[in-house]
């Protein structure tokens, strides 16, 4: 038996699909930032008593210090983590009292260069004829290359937990027991440095004293 929906209802259907949002397309920049930490599952987060964190944050380009800086975002990133640690049982202490961790900051910026070619846009559309081109009849327009050049610029925000307690009897080697990392649109907005730190230690509960 053929059942009919109501004209309302078909429009009610019909609004509902066409509302409906592409995860893909349609992120907020919120949305697109990804938050990821990683840790060293033999530590014992809890033998650390103290943690110093640096006063400045790097600045990484293509793998290479650039240099040292201290903006808005770095000040709110270095103060949140402070904060994040001594709720978690930490000591904030200064780097000249021996602490048992160290916290380093960076920002670290990827940029990649390469090169694409026309010819599938030219083949395509074909060449461009005007009879009369520049006053030469008959003369067709053609593409005598057809290759660009596009540079692509991405950023992110790295936090290292680093152990000097056991540098030692590591053989004088200092071990990151903890990273996070954020990567997305507006990374290095200030107003987003805080809730980016804090998405961190959010998803990492075993760190803690």
């Amino acid at each position: 038996m053929t059942r009919w929906l109501p004209a309302g209802a078909l429009l009610l259907i019909a609004a509902f699909g066409s509302c409906k949002k592409d995860p893909l397309k349609n992120l907020t920049n919120e949305e697109s930032r990804i938050y990821i930490s990683n840790y060293d599952t033999t530590a014992t987060f809890s033998a650390y008593k103290t943690v110093s964190i640096t006063d400045s944050v790097d600045v990484i380009q293509n793998n290479q210090l650039y240099g040292r800086e201290l903006g808005n975002f770095d000040s709110i990133v270095i103060s949140t983590v402070g904060q994040q640690m001594q709720q978690r049982g930490y000591q904030l202490v200064a780097k000249e009292a021996s602490p048992d961790l160290a916290v380093n900051v960076s920002r670290v910026y990827n940029t990649s260069t390469g090169i694409f070619s026309y010819s599938d846009y030219w083949d395509y559309y074909g060449s461009y004829y005007d009879p009369y081109y520049w006053g030469y009849a008959g003369y067709g327009y053609y593409s005598p290359y057809a290759l660009g050049v596009y540079t692509i610029q991405s950023g992110g925000l790295e936090i290292d937990l680093l152990d000097l307690k056991n540098a030692a009897t590591h053989g004088n080697k200092i071990a990151a027991v903890w990273t996070g990392l954020v990567r997305g649109e507006q990374v290095f907005k200030t107003a987003n440095a805080a809730a980016e730190v804090d998405s961190l230690f959010a998803q990492s509960p075993y760190l803690k004293n």
